[in-house]
C-alpha cells in the first residue's frame, strides 16, 4: 500500500527552526507543514498590515524559508504553511524573493485567501459562541475576523502545481489532510478517511509536543535529549492509518503515552472534534508501539461536516500594566508581603483606575493560589508581581511605576525591578454559513 510521509516543521509561530531542516534533510518527506498561527496571532498581524501593506505575515517566515527551501526543492518536498497570517499574498511574494536569492528557479508558490470576513461581520449581527454576547458588542473594537477554511483551497493549489502553499486562517489539521486527499484521491465526503486524516493532522500539528517536549516530567515521564528534540513525521497509508515517528538519532521520544496526550490536547469531545471538512471521531482509534519511536495509529472515523464555519474575531480589549521586584535573604517573604501591601494601598490612594488587579508572590503563591508553603517554611527568595487591567495605556503605566518606586520607598533589599504596559487584543468566536466564503488562490513563480 502506498505511503505518504508528512513532517511537522513547527507547532507555533516562534518555534525552533533547526528541527524542520533536520526533517527536510533526513526525513525522506513528501510534505513539510509549518503550523504557526494561534488565535490572537492573526489580529496582531492585521495591525501590522494596516501599518505596512507588505507586512502582516509571520515574522519568522523569512528565516524559516531561507533555512528549508533549498533542502525541500532539492528533494521535491512540498511545503504547506499558515504563515501567511493576515497577508498570504505578501508572504508568497517574499517567499519567491527568497527562492530567487537562493538560486532556486521555477518554484511555484500559492497564496490562499478568502478567510478574511472582517468587512462582512461589520454589517451583520451574530451571536458569539463560547461566551455570552453578540458580534455587535465588539464591532467598534474589531481588528480582524477570519474564518477557518478547510483543506479544499490547499488541495486546489496542489493540483495547480504549487510547490509551496501559504494560507491565512485554516483549520490546523486541514494542512495535513490536504496532501492526503490530493495524493490518494480521497472524496471530500469520505467522512471516515477525512476523520482519520484529521486525527493524523491533530497528532502532528503541535510538533515537539508529540515527540516528548510538553510531555516531559523528570522522574515521572523522563524524555532523553530534549535540547535536541526532533519534530514528528507521519507515514500515512491510503486508508488513513499512520505511523508516528521522528528522524533517527534526534532527541525526544515517540511513545503510546506521548501520542495519547496529544490526541486529547485541546479536544473538548473526542467523539465530535469539529473541523471545517469533517466532524472527526477519535474514540475508535487504537495505538500500538511497533518499534523504538514508532507508534502505529489505526481506526478513527468521521461524520458529515457542519453547515457553518467558525470565525475568530480579534478586537481591542484593554491594557495591562505590570510591575515586578525581587526580595532575597532572611525575612524575604515578610518584606515581599509588605511590598505588596504598600503597592495595593498606593494604587487606591492615587486613584489608579483598574477593572482587575492581582498581587502575587512568585515562588510562594503565584500559580497555586492561597497559602502553599508548609508551616515554618521560608523561601530564600521571592518575587512580587502586581498586574492590573485598565481602560487606558496611561493608567496601565501607573501600575508598574508604583512597583518601581519601592526601590527607595519600600521594604529593604528590593531589586531587579521590571515594569511594562501593553495593549491587550482579545479573541471571540462566532459561526457563519460556509456559503459566505469564496477562497481564492494567487500564484508567484520564483
Amino acid at each position: 500500500m502506498r505511503t505518504l510521509r508528512i513532517g511537522s516543521g513547527a507547532g507555533y509561530s516562534g518555534d525552533r527552526i533547526e528541527p524542520a531542516l533536520e526533517l527536510a534533510e533526513h526525513g525522506a518527506l513528501d510534505y513539510l507543514v509549518f503550523e504557526c498561527l494561534a488565535e490572537r496571532t492573526i489580529a496582531l498581524a492585521q495591525q501590522q498590515r494596516q501599518r505596512d501593506p507588505e507586512a502582516g505575515y509571520d515574522p519568522l517566515l523569512t528565516e524559516r524559508m531561507t533555512t528549508v527551501l533549498r533542502a525541500c526543492a532539492e528533494r521535491k518536498i512540498r511545503v504547506i504553511t499558515n504563515m501567511g497570517a493576515a497577508n498570504p499574498v505578501a508572504a508568497a511574494r517574499q517567499t519567491a524573493r527568497i527562492a530567487r536569492e537562493l538560486g532556486l528557479t521555477g518554484l511555484r508558490i500559492a497564496a490562499v485567501t478568502g478567510d478574511d470576513v472582517t468587512d462582512r461581520l461589520h454589517s451583520v449581527d451574530l451571536p458569539l459562541i463560547e461566551r455570552e454576547g453578540r458580534v455587535a458588542d465588539i464591532a467598534e473594537r474589531m481588528i480582524s475576523a477570519n474564518a477557518y477554511l478547510g483543506a479544499g483551497p490547499i488541495i486546489d493549489a496542489l493540483r495547480g502545481g504549487a510547490d509551496v502553499v501559504i494560507t491565512g486562517r485554516v483549520g490546523d489539521p486541514a494542512m495535513f489532510t490536504a496532501p492526503l486527499v490530493h495524493e490518494f484521491g480521497w472524496a471530500m465526503d469520505d467522512w471516515t478517511r477525512l476523520g482519520r486524516g484529521t486525527l493524523v493532522g491533530h497528532l502532528l500539528e503541535c510538533a515537539g509536543q508529540i515527540t516528548g517536549g510538553y510531555f516531559a516530567d523528570p522522574g515521572y515521564k523522563d524524555v532523553p535529549d530534549l535540547a535536541r528534540l526532533g519534530f514528528p513525521l507521519a507515514e500515512v497509508t491510503e486508508d488513513g492509518h499512520a505511523v508516528i515517528t521522528k528522524v533517527a538519532g534526534s532527541g525526544g521520544q515517540v511513545s503510546i503515552a506521548t501520542c495519547k496526550e496529544q490526541i486529547l490536547y485541546e479536544v473538548h469531545d473526542p467523539a465530535r472534534y469539529i473541523q471545517p471538512d469533517v466532524v472527526a471521531d477519535f474514540t475508535g482509534a487504537t495505538l500500538q508501539q511497533i518499534g523504538p519511536d514508532r507508534v502505529a495509529i489505526s481506526g478513527g472515523a468521521g461524520t458529515p461536516r457542519t453547515p457553518t464555519l467558525k470565525v475568530s474575531v480579534g478586537y481591542h480589549d484593554s491594557f495591562i500594566g505590570e510591575g515586578q521586584m525581587s526580595y532575597a535573604g532572611p525575612g524575604a517573604l515578610a518584606r515581599a508581603r509588605l511590598a505588596l501591601d504598600i503597592v495595593e494601598q498606593r494604587l487606591k490612594l492615587t486613584n489608579v483606575a483598574t477593572t482587575e488587579l492581582r498581587f502575587e508572590l512568585i515562588g510562594a503563591d503565584s500559580v497555586r493560589r492561597g497559602p502553599t508553603l508548609p508551616v515554618n517554611a521560608e523561601p530564600e527568595e521571592v518575587r512580587i508581581r502586581v498586574v492590573g487591567r485598565t481602560a487606558t495605556m496611561r493608567e496601565a503605566v501607573r501600575i508598574g511605576n508604583e512597583v518601581e518606586t519601592l526601590y527607595t520607598n519600600g521594604p529593604a533589599g528590593g531589586g531587579g525591578a521590571l515594569k511594562s504596559a501593553r495593549e491587550i487584543l482579545a479573541v471571540a468566536s462566532t459561526l457563519i454559513p460556509r456559503e459566505w466564503i469564496t477562497p481564492h488562490i494567487a500564484y508567484e513563480v520564483a
